[in-house]
C-alpha cells in the first residue's frame, strides 16, 4: 500500500501507517474521507477537454488555460493560488497561511481542516509538491456552465497528482454539497487523476503531527545533530531512555529536539494513534 492510500479511505476505516518510509511513520485511523480513483480517460466522450478547461494563474495575475485532459502536474509550477488571501475582522472560519517544509514555502488555507489536511499532507513522505487553491475547472455543456476551485493540489513523488477537496463531515449529508463535490471528482478520474473528499482524522494522530511540525524547518535543529541522533536510537527504545542515553551528562532534555524532528523527517517512527511520551517505542526508519 502507497503511503497516500492510508488518507484515501471511507469513514471509519482504519490502516497501518508502518510503511511509511520504509517502516516509519506508523500507526492510525483516518476518518471522514472519501477516495475516488483514477479512472479510464474519455469517460466524459472524447474526454473532458474539448468543453472542459482549467485555467492556472500566475503572478501578475496572468491566468492560463489548459484543457483538462491535457492537464499535467507540470502545468502548476510557478501559479499562485487562484483566489487572494482575505481575512475580516468577525469571520467565522480561519484563514492564514502555513510555511510547509515540502515546498520550502507558504502554503494559503481557509479553515481550521484545510490546516490539518496541510500538515497532513506536508508530514507526508510521498508527497513532493502542494498547490492551494491549484486552479479553477470551467465545464461548459449546451446551454449551462459550471465552475469549481479545488483546495489542494498534492504531487508525489512518482508524479501522480491528487486533488483534494476539505469539508467538514455534517456537510456532507446536505445533497447539493455533495453533488457540488461529486462532479469534479468524476472529471479529475476521467482524465487520470485521483480525488479526495477530505473530513478529518484521528485526533490523536493529528495532534502528534501538529506538534512534530514544530521540528520541520531545518533550523531548528542542524542536520548533522538529527543524524547523529538518528543513528544512535536503538530499536524498541523508549523516548525517555533515548533521550537519556543520548543527553550523557546533559540534561536529558536536551538531546529532545533532534529525536523529534528525526520523527518528523522520518528518520525515526513511533505509533502516532497514541499520544507521544517519553514511553513512545521509537525505531529507525529512513536513512
Amino acid at each position: 500500500m502507497g503511503s497516500l492510500e492510508w488518507l484515501r479511505l471511507l469513514d471509519g476505516c482504519g490502516v497501518s501507517l508502518g510503511d511509511w518510509r520504509g517502516g516509519g511513520r506508523n500507526g492510525g485511523v483516518v476518518a471522514g474521507s472519501v477516495h475516488l480513483d483514477a479512472g479510464p480517460p474519455g469517460r466524459f466522450g472524447r474526454g473532458a477537454g474539448g468543453d472542459t478547461t482549467a485555467w492556472i494563474r500566475f503572478a501578475g495575475d496572468v491566468t492560463t488555460p489548459v484543457e483538462l485532459d491535457r492537464l499535467r502536474a507540470a502545468d502548476f509550477v510557478g501559479s499562485v493560488p487562484w483566489r487572494r488571501f482575505r481575512s475580516r475582522h468577525g469571520q467565522a472560519h480561519l484563514s492564514g497561511s502555513y510555511w510547509a517544509a515540502t515546498t520550502g514555502g507558504h502554503v494559503i488555507y481557509e479553515s481550521r481542516l484545510e490546516l490539518a489536511r496541510l500538515l497532513l499532507a506536508d508530514f507526508d513522505p510521498d508527497v513532493v509538491d502542494i498547490y492551494a487553491q491549484p486552479c479553477r475547472i470551467a465545464v461548459r455543456r449546451a446551454g449551462w456552465q459550471r465552475r469549481h476551485v479545488p483546495d489542494f493540489l498534492l504531487v508525489s513523488a512518482g508524479g501522480a497528482a491528487t486533488v483534494v477537496n476539505v469539508k467538514p463531515a455534517h456537510r456532507l449529508a446536505d445533497a447539493k454539497v455533495a453533488e457540488a463535490l461529486d462532479w469534479p471528482g468524476a472529471l479529475f478520474a476521467s482524465c487520470g487523476w485521483d480525488y479526495e473528499v477530505w473530513s478529518g482524522c484521528d485526533p490523536v494522530l493529528l495532534d502528534n503531527v501538529r506538534f512534530l511540525a514544530g521540528y520541520r524547518r531545518r533550523q531548528v535543529v542542524a542536520d548533522e545533530v538529527v543524524d547523529q541522533a538518528c543513528r544512535a536510537v536503538l530499536d524498541g527504545e523508549p523516548l525517555a531512555v533515548a533521550e537519556r542515553r543520548l543527553a550523557a551528562d546533559g540534561p536529558p532534555h536536551s538531546a529532545r529536539p533532534a529525536l523529534l524532528a528525526g520523527l518528523w523527517q522520518g528518520r525515526l517512527a513511533t505509533d502516532l494513534t497514541r499520544p507521544l511520551s517519553g514511553t513512545s517505542v521509537l525505531r529507525r526508519a529512513g536513512p
